[in-house]
């Protein structure tokens, strides 16, 4: 009988292990890479220059992850620039040391030296990138960063045959660093780039580019992810495919209500994924993007394309123009930004604050300086509620964390100090504006609401801000000065689009909402990386929770010295 006994909870201990084991999540995947930073010598255009690379690679490798996933980047740099890396969208939770931007996270990495960048992707699938953030050398320092959803989870749309990375770039046939420093001289923006680039590649419109022409081929009857990143520095593009609908189901790591278009418009710094059917008469087809601007600001106009082949077909094929949008349509750009808005569901659910504890109000300004070297006697600038951000020479995120004296002041006002017509007639007058380390505090969990305007202070332009360490939900945005009698009625408080970075109109201005539940410092900067170096950034200072999980971690023991 004992026997017996024994046998069935032997049985019924097999049978509870077996459903305890099926049920306990799989562990998650410790995922290493190594980024050898080296300079390559790199042929575009007919013009060989050297450039700086991630593994001699342009663009540089895929990171390759699964959410929940820890991931482990050790980087060294073999290059005679300072380096360091950000991951763009990655909310880095209670991690700055992990986030990358120089002298705000962390003092750079030295020629010769070596960081380890250790985080975890946490609550985030889709499409994110990776870039140099220090100097203009994101201008050939980038990659993507493709995180695939928990084992055993489907995308919320249709199942792709196969996938693709579309990374669109610039190219400048002169050096960049060089070019950038004159510029800086004489006060003054340096030359607009030689070439657009997709995945590295001009595309057959350019000269000497035949071989540096991305191609893309598909079988007829199946559909396809794209994952687009707008890798440039200086333009928001607009992105077509010949002949093909495109299907738009994520924004910067985020589902969204699928809708289709025939175009789609990409800030620098955003990401975007659409589904494409190879419903056509098989051919070779092109791929084609180009810059919005609707202001009066040059810009590399020229286009940019790629190849999209069906199988079996030749190459000597000519492929097919597709037809862009001009380059200031405004509709356009205003009406695809109004169609976009997150998924949504129990299972993604839009978490948008209803409450807000704090009300900010930014505008974003151009400005000149007195400067004696420079051309005119003035140096261009940049300045939010009219404060040009001075870098600091520590990271700011060391100097919060051992609370260092001298580094950084918090006193960034909520709202600028003169109220005018924000967006009437240039103003081109009284446009020095003031400089500063300061950083805006905010304590923890409190929901922010910040209003971004432009303003016409020498011209209006588009201006694609991003922030670091959260998403944010656009609830609103519009053209003209913001009413705040009136504009908040229209907000979108349901089903807003969830972005890291979000492009505020030429003359108008953009609303947008976030918890601040990730203790730290985090970054905030327009993305045109001639308006961050013109000081067009700010901070804030997110403060510690009560308990050792709400609080920033302990710094990792091979964070590079200042």
């Amino acid at each position: 009988m004992s026997m017996k006994l024994d046998s069935y909870f032997g049985l019924f201990f097999l049978i509870f292990f077996f459903a305890w084991f099926l049920n306990f999540p799989a562990e998650a995947a410790v995922k290493k890479y190594q980024f050898d930073i080296k300079v390559k010598n790199v042929s575009r255009l007919c013009h060989a220059k050297p450039i700086v690379t991630v593994n001699g690679r342009f663009p540089g490798p895929t990171i390759y992850v699964r959410e929940g996933d820890r991931v482990l980047v050790n980087v060294t740099n073999y290059a005679q620039y300072n380096m360091s890396i950000h991951w763009h969208g990655l909310k880095q939770f209670r991690n700055g040391w992990a986030d990358g931007p120089a002298y705000i996270t962390q003092c750079p990495i030295k020629t010769g030296h070596s960081y380890t960048y250790d985080f975890n992707v946490t609550g985030q699938r889709g499409t994110l990138w990776w870039h140099a953030h220090i100097l203009w050398l994101r201008a050939t320092v980038y990659g993507a960063i493709v995180i695939m959803p928990k084992e055993g989870t489907l995308f919320p749309f249709p199942q792709p045959h196969g996938e693709a990375k579309i990374i669109l770039g610039e190219w400048w046939n002169s050096d960049v660093e060089t070019l950038v420093n004159q510029a800086n001289k004489l006060g003054l923006p340096p030359p607009t780039s030689d070439a657009h680039t997709i995945n590295g590649k001009p595309g057959p419109l350019f000269p000497c580019s035949r071989k540096h022409t991305f191609t893309m081929e598909v079988e007829a009857g199946k559909t396809y992810l794209l994952r687009i990143i707008n890798a440039a520095l200086s333009d928001e593009l607009f992105f077509t495919i010949s002949g093909h609908n495109m299907t738009v189901v994520e924004i910067d790591a985020v589902y969204t209500k699928p809708f289709t278009t025939r175009v789609i418009l990409i800030a620098p710094g955003q990401t975007t994924n659409v589904l494409i059917k190879a419903n056509q008469p098989p051919s070779r087809y092109l791929m084609a993007a180009r810059p919005f601007m609707d202001a009066p600001v040059p810009v590399d106009n020229k286009t940019v394309t790629a190849i999209l082949k069906y199988k079996g077909i030749p190459n000597t094929l000519l492929p097919s123009m597709p037809k862009l949008p001009a380059p200031n349509n405004t509709n356009v750009a205003l009406r695809y930004n109004n169609r976009l808005k997150s998924l949504n569901t129990p299972q993604f659910p839009a978490k948008v604050p209803l409450k807000v504890d704090r009300h900010l109000f930014y505008t974003i300004g151009l400005g000149a300086n007195p400067c004696i070297t420079c051309q005119n006697g003035t140096q261009l600038t940049a300045s939010l509620n009219n404060i040009t951000f001075v870098m600091p020479k520590i990271g700011l995120l060391q100097a919060h964390y051992f609370n260092t004296k001298g580094v950084f002041r918090t006193d960034f006002p909520d709202r600028p100090p003169v109220q005018f017509n924000y967006t009437g007639v240039p103003l081109t007058a009284n446009l020095a504006t003031t400089s500063g380390t300061r950083l805006s505090k905010v304590a923890f969990n409190s929901t922010i609401e910040l209003i971004l305007q432009d303003t016409n202070l020498l011209t209006v332009e588009s201006h694609p801000f991003h922030l670091h360490g959260f998403n944010f939900f656009v609830v609103g945005s519009g053209i003209g000065n913001f009413d705040p009698s009136k504009d908040p009625a229209k907000f979108n408080l349901v089903d807003p689009p969830e972005r890291n970075t979000v492009g505020v109109p030429t003359g108008g201005w953009t609303a947008i909402r976030f918890r601040a539940d990730n203790p730290g410092v985090w970054f905030m900067h327009c993305h045109l990386e001639l308006h961050t170096m013109w000081g067009l950034k700010m901070a804030f200072v997110v403060e510690n929770d009560r308990s050792k999980d709400e609080s920033i971690m302990p710094p990792p023991k091979d964070l590079p010295p200042c």
